[in-house]
C-alpha cells in the first residue's frame, strides 16, 4: 500500500495531551480507532472535515498537525 503525501503530527499532539490514546482521539471525533491508526500511519487522507475536528481537539491550526508533501515521480 502506498503511503499519501500528507503527513501529520497526530501520534505527538497526542503524547503532548496526557498522552491521549487512538481510541480516545476517535471517540472525540467520532470515527473508529482504526481510523486514527490509518491516518497516522499516513495510509488513510482525512477529509477537510475530519481534519478540522482533530483540530479542534488539539485546539491548534490545521498546519500545525497536517503538512502536504507532494510525491516526487
Amino acid at each position: 500500500m502506498q503511503l499519501c503525501s500528507i503527513q501529520n503530527n497526530m501520534r505527538k499532539l497526542r503524547f503532548n495531551h496526557d498522552e491521549m490514546t487512538q481510541q480516545e482521539l476517535a471517540k472525540n471525533i467520532g470515527v473508529t480507532r482504526q481510523t486514527i491508526i490509518a491516518i497516522e500511519s499516513r495510509k488513510y487522507s482525512p477529509t477537510l472535515e475530519l481534519a478540522f475536528k482533530i483540530a479542534g481537539v488539539f485546539q491548534v491550526p490545521l498546519e500545525e498537525i497536517f503538512q502536504y508533501k507532494p510525491e516526487k515521480s
